[in-house]
């Protein structure tokens, strides 16, 4: 079996997921290659991760090779079975939030959606003008800084100013609700694009999870999937363009905070990204996060500040990853088809691969919060 969506170094690294068996939705320890099932115990992730003390108590189900050979997961997911017992996103209670404009490159494209009105005819003349306007300025400006207000005024006495410049230089940070709570979907799941968008993009992206007091116990890979022509229209239809049937893509698991990974490989993670067209199109990628505007755990600071998250929290920190690449005509630049393959992968967190297909033919989402109780209640993991 091929461990291609795995972390590299696997074998020493502690991983949390959920497995859809017949019983239902079930967290799991992956600890030294073993599969402990956790659900006795703590019955949700959400739980798992607010009880969180490094000590994996569970029933050893096997070693990492059977499990997934039993739930027929590997690199190359079943995409025309989706009744199949498999991976599901590695977190459950937790509200799914993320941050948005956090590399520069990428408040560069905002801006350029927001100026073409969604139509990317015109992406490349505006990409260019902007360009050679704002140089390297705001490559090298620490958000909230003199500097970056200098920047600001400079830009607004040209006419060039934007919502996108504001939380991208300016003091406070974009934080939005990406999806509701259980709605993303895992490794080897369909991911949707809404089937009105005829401009959009994957979103490479390192998401880190945490528990109720906003602490960051570990991290993992997302793709947050983005409407460029609809966010692009106006940045008011940001809920229209990212929160959609499928269209949040979260694992293939947790990979825990130890002495073998901290928050620092976080902040000098690769993100690549790789698109495979049935067109013959292939498209790849990365996001650095090295380059990052805003500190991971700045970016926590800000999202919990003046809310409470009682079942923890999944942070997407934002890409720098914008594809320009025409797929179709000269100057059109990328957009999705329906059956793309899209694998986001980082050396120490593995990769999740998915397929895309529309909002409407994607599986419906269907087990909410009261379905997820109904289920744990009958089979006696809730007290």
């Amino acid at each position: 079996m091929s461990f291609r969506f795995l972390p590299a170094d696997w074998q020493h690294a502690t991983l949390i997921g959920r497995l859809q068996t017949e019983e239902g939705p079930t967290p799991v320890v992956i600890s030294k290659g073993r599969v402990h099932d956790v659900s006795m115990h703590v019955p949700t992730v959400s739980q798992l991760l607010n009880q969180w003390n490094a000590v994996v108590t569970g029933i050893d189900i096997g070693s990492l090779d059977e499990v997934l050979s039993k739930y027929s997961i590997s690199s190359l997911p079943e995409y025309a079975n989706q009744s199949r017992s498999r991976l599901l996103a590695p977190i459950d209670l937790q509200c799914i939030k993320a941050c948005g404009v956090t590399f520069a490159i990428s408040t560069v494209e905002r801006v350029i959606e927001e100026r073409a009105r969604g139509d990317a005819t015109k992406a490349l003349l505006i990409r260019d003008a902007l360009q050679k306007r704002m140089g390297g300025d705001i490559h090298t400006v620490k958000p909230g800084s003199e500097a970056a207000m200098k920047l600001k005024q400079a830009l607004i006495a040209d006419g060039l100013w934007s919502p996108y410049l504001e939380v991208a230089i300016g003091p406070d940070a974009e934080v939005f609700t990406k999806a509701p709570v259980l709605s993303s979907v895992g490794h080897g799941d369909w991911i949707g694009v809404r089937d009105d968008s005829v401009w959009n993009n994957p979103e490479p992206e390192i998401v880190l999870a945490c528990d109720s007091r906003g602490k960051v116990l570990g991290a993992t890979l997302g793709n947050d999937v983005n409407l460029r022509d609809i966010e692009g229209r106006s940045a008011l239809l940001l809920g229209k363009a990212k929160d959609n049937n499928a269209s949040c893509a979260i694992g293939p698991f947790i990979r825990m905070f130890d002495d073998q990974f901290t928050i620092d490989d976080v902040r000098r993670a690769v993100v690549t990204l790789e698109v495979i067209g049935d067109d013959g199109f292939s498209l790849t990628g990365e996001s650095s996060m090295s380059l990052i505007s805003r500190d991971p755990l700045e970016l926590v600071k800000q999202t919990i500040a003046q809310h409470q998250y009682p079942d923890g929290l999944a942070l997407f920190c934002g890409t720098m990853f914008a594809p320009t690449k025409d797929r179709d005509a000269a100057g059109r630049g990328f957009t999705h088809k329906q059956g793309d393959i899209v694998r986001v992968a980082s050396t120490r967190l593995g990769m999740i691969e998915n397929k895309v297909t529309s909002c409407k033919q994607a599986p419906p989402w269907n087990i909410g919060i009261g379905e997820l109780m109904r289920n744990l209640v009958k089979r006696s993991l809730l007290k």
